[in-house]
This record gives C-alpha cells, sequence and structure tokens, in this order.
C-alpha cells in the first residue's frame, strides 16, 4: 500500500518539545499547501476521496483519529494520537478518516496546490481507476 509512517526528530528540554519540519529533510515532496481540520464530531466520516496525483503527511497535532486507507485491494486503518508521526499517503489511495477525540486538530500538508480535477469522490470510480 502506498502510505507510511514518518517519524519527525523531537527537540525537547525540561521547557517542553518542539518538531521543526524543514523543505527536503523532512519530506518526500515540497510542500505546497498546509490546512488544518478540528472540531469534527467523533462519528463523522471525512474524506471520502483519492487523489489521482497529490501527496499527503497528515499530522495529528492534538487528539486521536483514525484513518482508513484502501488502495483497491487491501484496506488498513491507522491510528493517529502522537503529533511526532506523520502519515505519509501518496496518491491513488482512498481515504476516509473517523473516530475523532474531541480534541483532535489535524494538520495537512500537501504536495501540490488545491485542484479539484485532481479528486476521486466517487469510489467505484476509483476501483475502476486502481484496477485498470
Amino acid at each position: 500500500m502506498n502510505y507510511q509512517l514518518l517519524d519527525f526528530p523531537i527537540h525537547g528540554d525540561h521547557n517542553g518539545n518542539l518538531i521543526a519540519l524543514e523543505k527536503g529533510k523532512d519530506f518526500p515532496f515540497d510542500i505546497r499547501r498546509v490546512y488544518y481540520i478540528w472540531g469534527t464530531k467523533s462519528d463523522i466520516i471525512r474524506g471520502k476521496h483519492a487523489h489521482k496525483n497529490l501527496e499527503q503527511v497528515i499530522v495529528c497535532v492534538s487528539g486521536s483519529c483514525d484513518f482508513v486507507l484502501n488502495n483497491g485491494t487491501v484496506k488498513e486503518t491507522v491510528h493517529l494520537d502522537n503529533p511526532s508521526k506523520g502519515l505519509y499517503v501518496k496518491h491513488n489511495i482512498w481515504r476516509e478518516f473517523t473516530n475523532f477525540s474531541k480534541d483532535c486538530v489535524l494538520m495537512v500538508l500537501a504536495s501540490e496546490y488545491y485542484s479539484e480535477s485532481d479528486y476521486i469522490r466517487n469510489y467505484d470510480e476509483f476501483l475502476k481507476e486502481s484496477r485498470g
């Protein structure tokens, strides 16, 4: 499956922790867009799409949630609950996320600017493309 968990270096001392993410060092792509998701009720399912080209790194900076990733053949659930881990999801992976804790805040770093034409929002169409 086209995903992996990235470990970000933690710089910490008695004052707390810090993670610095640097271009060309901590990411497999140049970041073109960053967005945040928060205030989602626990039983809501977000996502429900795949991307044709876009790659993402998703960081749960607070709280927790589950990502259900599907390549058209295999479905896996990844639990995010640690701000020092980034879920790197490549293109052509159907993604849904749910089971949000009340304090869940997700930061998404994307390889491309927003383009509606990059989205596959119909699951049957995704299955056709992933198997075709």
